[in-house]
């Protein structure tokens, strides 16, 4: 499993314990500055946690992020719920600074002018943001 991963899911999990729950996650939204309802937190929960306790552990989350997430039909839920965590504003598109400030929330180092480079590497229509089918495209690759 990739370390970055670890450190990702360990930056939701606040309180250590190695799952990460609904109040968890919606502390983790709230610290992004996003506009997430708390129906919304719940029902991508919902989505992530596989064995449907009400937690996401590690492997869970690990599902989740990887390759197996944006694979094949019946997993257009998973990848909104991906796109919906870099969309603050909740507009439909992921600028640079809204990927600039979940990066860096997650402990990921990388300057404004990183993330333009980032953005410009999915941005087909080339409007300076990535939309959720520029993002789909992205998670399929």
């Amino acid at each position: 499993m990739d370390d970055e991963v670890r450190k990702i899911f360990s930056k939701f999990d606040k309180n250590g314990d190695g799952r990460i729950s609904v109040s968890e996650l919606e502390q983790m939204f709230s610290t992004f500055g996003s506009k997430t309802t708390s129906d919304e937190v719940k029902s991508m929960m919902k989505h992530i946690d596989q064995n449907g306790d009400g937690y996401i552990y590690l492997k869970e989350f690990a599902d989740f992020h990887g390759n197996d997430a944006a694979a094949g039909a019946g997993k257009e839920e998973e990848i909104r719920d991906a796109f919906d965590l870099y969309d603050l504003d909740k507009d439909g598109l992921i600028s640079v600074n809204e990927l600039h400030i979940v990066l860096n929330k997650l402990g990921e180092k990388c300057s404004l002018s990183d993330c333009e480079i980032m953005i410009s590497n999915v941005d087909a229509d080339g409007d300076g943001n990535v939309n959720f089918e520029e993002f789909k495209k992205m998670m399929a690759s």
